[in-house]
């Protein structure tokens, strides 16, 4: 039934017949070709990252780069216009990354090939490289071709791993340190893929199952035995973290914006929670679910009303897939004293954590309705989607808080007060660890300190794991903030617009407008959405 509208909707993407078609036919083009660049060729069954293989790259990237830049978009409508500058900041990342960020030769944890959980985001959050093994797309016990897939994926870790001992020679200390725990999951990753193919005998997927293990094995060793040597810094200086924001991630803020924003947002939650914490003061304590059963029972109860909220308030098209998505990823009992800083609110009330799975609304539609667009179809590249996915699913939980959620359940107001602090605080502590003015721990610290209630120092391996990524990602960390501001900023031009054109507003048709826009950065939602470009 949706065929139809999309083909139409495609058919405005293209223009009408003529020059205008013809350029943006050219964008599509180059950005077929462009994609099948950007994946490198391949030594001995690997990808090439290697020293040569880039310089002789770079060359042809230059080309790429001329062709874009002589596409001139600019009569272009304007979702068109938005498309040439996703093209133009993927390419941007590209040059980033072989100028500034170098993984392949500065960050171990690049080389990490097995993935056991699809991400909640359009891409795996940080940088991969590009042959990866996504274990989730399996079902386990395999038939004959899945073993054999599953063959071919792993084939690529020994090469790997002989080629990442030349490539890194970056002096990253934090990078390279924390890089090993990476790989380290990855030698108990390859233990699971054991145990799941125990009954199978083909005899050269179990040997490569071995020989991957011993790699791993060596690699860790490797790395370990190098890190006494690794001295340097990991961030990448407040000048090129500015220059990577408005340039690849198309977020228009530089690093100072940045502190000020996140320290004005951990401020104003502190400020809100201790406000809401009065006003419930003569209210019972929320009582966390003490079992499985009361987790269970918590969990179809908060995903239920969820639902219910988004469909009977008018907030958003519900579609079809939407609660199937969110009731995957519902979660489990989790006892006390294993419980990460996000368990710790569930096991309270999910509803708050259940509004960040706007996510898997997003990652359904990818799977379900397929943008328009080429360009938008699938996962930009570098991470370039992270303020417009990580940054509506933490806007919109303040959002849904406002638009009247927990009008039942006021004490669970304090549970989203308390999730922005801390988004706001790991945000800030990734600032100055890029700044190289804090080492990683010390970043953690401030992620740790102002977190509320002292849920961050709880669980140390959610804290590691947050605050590696930001450092390998820079920008990450503050996505969830400044797409958050971003988001809230689309929302008020859109409302001003229709009210200048005394046109009623609509919060529906306001997200399902930015739902149409895809998973770019909000920056270009915005334009599309208002067509304010400022």
């Amino acid at each position: 039934m949706k065929i139809l509208p999309r083909i139409f909707a495609f058919a405005l993407l293209l223009g009408s017949a003529g020059v205008q078609a013809d350029s943006y036919q050219d964008l599509l083009t180059l950005f077929d070709e462009w994609r099948r660049f950007e994946s490198p060729p391949l030594l001995d069954g690997a990808p090439d990252y290697t020293a040569p293989t880039f310089a002789t790259r770079l060359v042809a990237f230059k080309n790429y780069r001329a062709r874009l830049d002589a596409i001139d978009p600019d009569a272009w409508p304007i979702p068109q216009q938005v498309d040439w500058q996703l093209v133009n900041a993927e390419m941007n990342g590209f040059d980033f990354n072989y100028r500034v960020l170098q993984p392949w030769a500065r960050d171990p944890a690049f080389y990490q090939t097995l993935w056991m959980e699809r991400s909640d985001v359009p891409g795996h959050e940080g940088p991969t490289h590009h042959a990866l093994t996504e274990l989730w797309t399996y079902d386990f016990p395999l038939d004959g071709s899945g073993e054999q897939r599953l063959l071919a994926d792993l084939s690529v870790i020994p090469p790997l791993l002989a080629q990442a001992r030349e490539n890194l020679t970056g002096n990253a200390r934090e990078l390279w340190i924390a890089g090993i725990r990476n790989i380290r999951q990855q030698r108990k990753d390859l233990d699971t893929v054991a145990e799941l193919t125990a009954n199978s005998t083909h005899a050269e997927l179990k040997a490569m199952i071995e020989a991957g293990k011993l790699a791993t094995d060596e690699f860790v060793l490797w790395l370990e035995t190098q890190a006494v040597t690794k001295t340097g810094p990991s961030g990448i200086g407040k000048d090129n973290y500015s220059w990577y924001q408005r340039n690849v991630h198309l977020v228009p803020m530089s690093w100072e914006d940045e502190v000020r924003l996140l320290e004005r947002e951990r401020d104003r939650a502190w400020a809100s929670l201790m406000l809401e914490e009065h006003r419930n003061r003569n209210l019972p304590p929320m009582q966390a679910a003490r079992n499985a059963a009361e987790y269970d029972l918590l969990a179809d109860r908060a995903a239920t009303n969820l639902m219910a909220f988004l469909t009977e308030q008018d907030i958003v098209t519900v579609e079809d897939y939407f609660e199937p998505a969110l009731r995957e990823h519902l979660g489990q009992f989790v006892p006390a004293e294993s419980r990460n800083f996000f368990m710790i609110g569930a096991h309270y009330d999910p509803t708050p954590l259940y509004t960040h799975f706007w996510h898997w609304f997003a990652l359904a539609r990818m799977d379900t309705e397929p943008h328009a667009s080429p360009i938008r179809r699938d996962a930009l590249l570098y991470n370039i989607f992270d303020s417009g996915n990580e940054g509506t699913a933490t806007g919109v939980e303040e959002m849904f808080m406002h638009a009247g959620l927990y009008d039942g359940s006021p004490r669970s107001r304090e549970l989203v007060w308390i999730m922005l602090a801390q988004r706001a605080a790991r945000g800030l502590g990734s600032l100055y660890a890029q700044a190289n003015e804090m080492t990683m721990e010390e970043a953690g610290s401030v992620h740790m300190d102002w977190t509320p209630r002292g849920w961050m120092k709880t669980e140390k391996d959610l804290l590691i794991f947050e605050q590696h990524l930001y450092l390998r990602q820079p920008g990450y960390g503050t996505s969830y903030v400044t797409g958050k501001y971003l988001l809230e900023k689309t929302l008020a031009d859109y409302a001003r617009l229709k009210e200048l054109r005394d046109e009623p507003f609509s919060l529906r048709q306001f997200f399902d407008e930015l739902n149409a826009t895809s998973n770019i950065p909000i920056s270009m939602s915005r334009w599309e959405m208002t067509g304010l470009r400022d």
